[in-house]
């Protein structure tokens, strides 16, 4: 889907040679990975004349290679480019777009492993720098700190910080929207926007929101090429279909509600594991989410494609996965298969892997309690009160690393629990 002819090649090289970087959308990831060290290696040729331009455009492929990827290498080179720039940088200017890099590295880091600290530390990075006469760059520096915020608010989880930071967005959005050189800035923070008045929106169940959400989204999705920034497209898309299903819930509506699964459809078969492997994965899972019958062999492959890398999306796979696992245990009515499952997700706690994180902790409590829970339904055996402070723990864990989903996987399971077990829920 991603492939491109003669006229859209030239184009690319034309774009991989300026600052516009929306060229980015059109390549695979593995061809991203070969632009990427491209970039670095001419950043420390001892020649390079501009190693500051040079190392960032380095970083900044990286950082999209680690985001497509979820490769935690990609994304440490991605933060050491921007440090060679920055020990390269002799003025203020060039410090702060070395700073608006790592800030971005280190927001993404945020956004696929989670940290208690990490918020903090990019605002330490942030602070201080100043655009001097340089438009531009005081466009990039509103919206790192609009972006900051808004992960500030999505931890905070209340719709009034998600508004107050979409308001940002919307600041930001106006020094940006109107330099074709940050055309690739501009759609993200239109992206952005729009999902924190979707979120928020949802948690105020309130249709105004949804719709101007909705309203952005469209727009954008008009605006955004297929030929030429097709991810953007597929992002809002996805987005547009969240938003729509929402409304059609709200209302009872049918013919929404089936027009919400087209426009999810579509921006799911928009993704390729080949392209961004990461964007395809969080498609499936959101497919299987809504799907009665999920397809195992499916929710395996999602979870190879992101195991091994501390990813809060790769935990999220491999709690779907064994949800469904047990969801087909029980109603084969399959005790010996669920004790199975039990003991190997005993050993694992146990063991652990060597790239296991606190996240993967508390995902492993929430399936050990998903698998005991299910295996007492079935056999009609079994004690639960400790079950209640376990799952209580991991949602703990979870929010504090910034990994709501999981803490919200965490709490669904601990009201079944309860409602299982009324007079003994832990």
């Amino acid at each position: 889907m991603f492939g491109f002819g003669r006229d859209l090649r030239r184009l690319f090289a034309q774009a991989r040679d300026g600052g516009d970087r929306t060229w980015i959308e059109l390549i695979g990831a593995d061809l991203l990975e070969v632009e990427a060290r491209g970039q670095a290696t001419d950043a420390h040729r001892t020649g390079c004349r501009e190693p500051v331009v040079t190392g960032l455009k380095a970083s900044t492929l990286w950082r999209e290679h680690a985001r497509r990827t979820g490769r935690r290498a990609s994304l440490a080179r991605a933060l050491s480019a921007a440090s060679d720039a920055d020990r390269a940088a002799s003025t203020p200017d060039q410090h702060a777009e070395a700073a608006i890099e790592s800030a971005l590295c280190l927001m993404l880091q945020y956004e696929q492993r989670g940290g208690t600290d990490l918020l903090d530390q990019i605002d330490l990075i942030l602070d201080g720098h100043e655009p001097g006469r340089s438009a531009p760059l005081a466009a990039r520096l509103a919206v790192a700190h609009a972006r900051l915020e808004a992960l500030k608010a999505r931890r905070n989880g209340e719709a009034a910080a998600l508004l107050d930071a979409s308001a940002l967005m919307d600041s930001a959005l106006h020094d940006v929207a109107r330099r074709p050189d940050l055309a690739a800035e501009a759609a993200e923070v239109q992206l952005d926007r729009a999902s924190l008045a979707l979120e928020a929106g949802l948690l105020r169940g309130d249709t105004r929101l949804l719709d101007q959400a909705g309203r952005d989204l469209r727009a954008l999705v008009a605006s955004a090429s297929p030929e030429y920034r097709p991810v953007t497209r597929a992002r809002a898309l996805s987005l547009c279909a969240a938003g729509l299903s929402a409304l059609a819930a709200m209302a009872g509506d049918d013919a929404a509600r089936t027009k919400a699964h087209e426009l999810f459809d579509a921006a799911a078969d928009a993704f390729t594991p080949d392209h961004s492997p990461m964007d395809w994965a969080a498609m499936e899972l959101a497919r299987a989410a809504r799907d009665p019958n999920p397809d195992l062999n499916r929710l395996i492959e999602v979870e190879a494609v992101t195991a091994g890398e501390g990813l809060i999306l790769g935990a999220l796979a491999r709690e779907r996965r064994v949800a469904v696992e047990a969801q087909q245990a029980e109603r084969d009515r399959n005790a010996a298969g669920l004790a199975r499952m039990e003991t190997r997700l005993r050993r694992r706690l146990t063991t652990g892997e060597p790239d296991d994180n606190p996240l993967d902790w508390a995902v492993d409590q929430i399936n050990l309690a998903q698998v005991q829970l299910t295996r007492m339904r079935v056999t009609g055996r079994g004690e639960a009160s400790h079950l209640g402070l376990v799952l209580v723990e991991a949602a703990a864990t979870a929010r504090e690393l910034g990994a709501g989903l999981i803490a919200d996987r965490a709490d669904q399971l601990l009201a079944a629990v309860r409602q299982t077990f009324p007079s003994n829920p832990g």
